[in-house]
C-alpha cells in the first residue's frame, strides 16, 4: 500500500492512503539511519499493517520530485511566501531569504503580503511591485481580518500542494483557515506587543487537504536561514536580475569590488535591498567555502548493500573490535 506523509510527530508518520484513509506509521529501522530521513510530503510504502488498518510500518520512500530543505517538505507545486505589511514591518532581507531559498531548490515562487488593513501609505505597495513583479513573482496583497484579496490566491491553489512559508506573525495559519473555507480552523495568536514579534503558533509541518486534488502545507515561522550551504560564485544564480546582468569580465566574479564588473556598472538596475541581501548572502557563503577547503564534505554512507539487500551499517563507535585485533593489542602492565 502507498500513501503520502502528512505530519509527523513524534516518532509517528501520519500518511494519508486511499483505501483506509490516515494510517499511524512507524519507521522501518533502514530507513531510522540512511541520511535522508523521511519527511512531510514523502509518497512511501506501507507493510505490516493491521487487521483493524489503523498502524503499519514504512517500509519505502519512493523519488522526491522536489524537496524544501528549511522547512523539510516534499513534493510541493509551488510555494507561497507569506510576509506582512506591518506588525511585524516588511523585513525585507527575511523575504529575500525565502525567495533564495525556494530559488535554490526551484520551487515556483508567490508572493503574498498581508494584513494590508494596517497600512495607510499605500507607497509601499507601489514599491514592492517594482520590486518583485519585474522578476516573474506572482504578487498577492491580503486581509485575513477584512478577508481581502483570496480570490486570486484560490485560483492558483487548485490542483496544487502549495506550501505557505514565512515568518512567525505574518498570518500563515489565518490564511489557511480563510482559504480552506471553515474546514480548518488553526490556532492564531496576535503579535507579542513586548518583542513586537510573533509567536510560534505552528510547532511542525502539517499538510491540510482542502480537496481531493488541493492541499496547502502550514509550516512553523523561521527566521534564521544562512547560506553555508552553497559556494559564494553560485549566490547570483539565486537572485534573477543579477544573473542575468553576470557576464563579467572574469567568470568568477562575485559582484561586489571587482574590476569590470557589469553589476557594478549596472547597479541602477537593482533594488538596493535585493543587492544588499546579494552581498549578505555571498558572506554567509564564503563560511562554507572555507570548510570545504580546510575541513572537506566527505561523508560516510550510514547503509551498505549485502547480497544485493540493504543493511544498517554499524557505526564506528558501536563496531566491536574483531578477536584477532584484541590478541594484537600489546597490553602494557605497570611495574
Amino acid at each position: 500500500m502507498q500513501g503520502q506523509v502528512l505530519k509527523i510527530f513524534s516518532d509517528f508518520y501520519y500518511v494519508d492512503t486511499q483505501e483506509y484513509g490516515i494510517i499511524e506509521c512507524k519507521l522501518r529501522e533502514i530507513l531510522k539511519k540512511k541520511e535522508e530521513a523521511v519527511i512531510v510530503g514523502d509518497f512511501v510504502t506501507l507493510e505490516a499493517i493491521t487487521k483493524d488498518n489503523k498502524q503499519a510500518f514504512i517500509a519505502s520512500v519512493q523519488p522526491r520530485k522536489n524537496f524544501l530543505s528549511r522547512p523539510k517538505v516534499a513534493n510541493i507545486s509551488q510555494a507561497i511566501i507569506v510576509s506582512a505589511l506591518k506588525h511585524p514591518d516588511l523585513d525585507y532581507e527575511q523575504l529575500n531569504r525565502y525567495i533564495a531559498l525556494c530559488e535554490y531548490h526551484k520551487i515556483k515562487i508567490n508572493l503574498c503580503f498581508n494584513k494590508c488593513d494596517l497600512i495607510k501609505d499605500k507607497e509601499i505597495i507601489e514599491e514592492i511591485k517594482s520590486i518583485y513583479e519585474p522578476l516573474g513573482y506572482s504578487l498577492f496583497f491580503t486581509s485575513a481580518k477584512l478577508n481581502e484579496g483570496f480570490k486570486d490566491i484560490e485560483k492558483i491553489l487548485e490542483g496544487n500542494i502549495s506550501i505557505l512559508c514565512g515568518t512567525s506573525g505574518v498570518g500563515k495559519s489565518s490564511v489557511i483557515n480563510i482559504l480552506s473555507n471553515g474546514i480548518f480552523k488553526l490556532e492564531v495568536k496576535n503579535v507579542s506587543d513586548k518583542t513586537k514579534r510573533g509567536v510560534h503558533t505552528t510547532r511542525h509541518c502539517e499538510i491540510y487537504k482542502i480537496s481531493q486534488n488541493t492541499s496547502v502545507v502550514d509550516t512553523p515561522g523561521f527566521s534564521n536561514v544562512k547560506f553555508n550551504f552553497i559556494m559564494p560564485q553560485n549566490i547570483q544564480n539565486l537572485f534573477p536580475e543579477i544573473k542575468k546582468l553576470s557576464n563579467c569580465k572574469y567568470t568568477d566574479c562575485l559582484h561586489i569590488c571587482e574590476n569590470d564588473c557589469n553589476i557594478i556598472f549596472n547597479i541602477d538596475k537593482i533594488a538596493s535591498s535585493r543587492y544588499k541581501s546579494y552581498i549578505k548572502f555571498v558572506e554567509e557563503a564564503k563560511e562554507y567555502k572555507k570548510k570545504i577547503i580546510y575541513e572537506g564534505n566527505k561523508t560516510e554512507s550510514s547503509s551498505k548493500y549485502n547480497k544485493g539487500v540493504e543493511m544498517v551499517k554499524i557505526s564506528g563507535r558501536k563496531r566491536m573490535q574483531s578477536r584477532k585485533v584484541l590478541n594484537q593489542n600489546i597490553v602494557e602492565y605497570e611495574e
